[in-house]
């Protein structure tokens, strides 16, 4: 059963006030930046969204340790969101995973960029694709956002950082899930606003 816009901002606004794994922040504080950063960027409000959505499966995951096993976390949130949002909000999030897994591997240095905590999980993750297997996520549809996604995820781990609040994003999303399937992405440039930071 698909979740409700109303459903997802409840569930950030609760269960992602708790830390966001290993790292500093908080999933919810996690989830803004990462959406800020894509915003910033001047990404479509769907690039913006998945942005905002794409660790939403670490909230719907049953309990268990994360920092022992991977949680699957891109795959988890896929069949709750199916049919409220678009494909262009779907794949990033199923591949922002992968895209780290891709930098590691065609990137030089990129790996030691990464976070202690998202080093852990990487090698829980099955560690830097092959080159036959970079290959072929790069042919991917929507490699190429998920790759941005990723960029985004790794810079989006800031204790305190001001950014629009979660209302701000839920608009938005609720203008990417009732938009027409055929209509083009049209850019949404980041501006700032005193109403937006907390």
């Amino acid at each position: 059963m698909a979740l409700s816009l109303e459903d997802i901002a409840h569930l950030l606004a609760t269960r992602g006030i708790h830390q966001y794994g290993r790292e500093a922040v908080s999933q919810l504080e996690h989830a803004l930046q990462c959406a800020q950063w894509a915003e910033k960027s001047g990404e479509t409000p769907a690039t913006v969204v998945a942005a905002l959505l794409h660790d939403l499966g670490h909230l719907l995951a049953p309990g268990g340790d994360a920092a022992a096993q991977d949680d699957l976390h891109q795959y988890m949130a896929l069949p709750f969101l199916r049919g409220l949002l678009p494909d262009a909000v779907l794949e990033p999030i199923r591949l922002h995973v992968d895209a780290k897994r891709y930098l590691c591997t065609l990137e030089p240095g990129y790996r030691e960029t990464l976070s202690p905590a998202s080093r852990h999980s990487l090698a829980l993750q099955g560690g830097p694709f092959t080159a036959q297997e970079a290959m072929r996520f790069e042919a991917l549809p929507f490699a190429q956002e998920a790759i941005r996604l990723r960029r985004y995820d790794d810079h989006a781990k800031v204790p305190g950082l001001p950014t629009p609040a979660l209302e701000h994003y839920v608009a938005l999303m609720g203008r990417v899930a009732h938009a027409p399937a055929q209509a083009k992405p049209v850019a949404y440039p980041y501006r700032c606003s005193a109403a937006w930071v907390r």
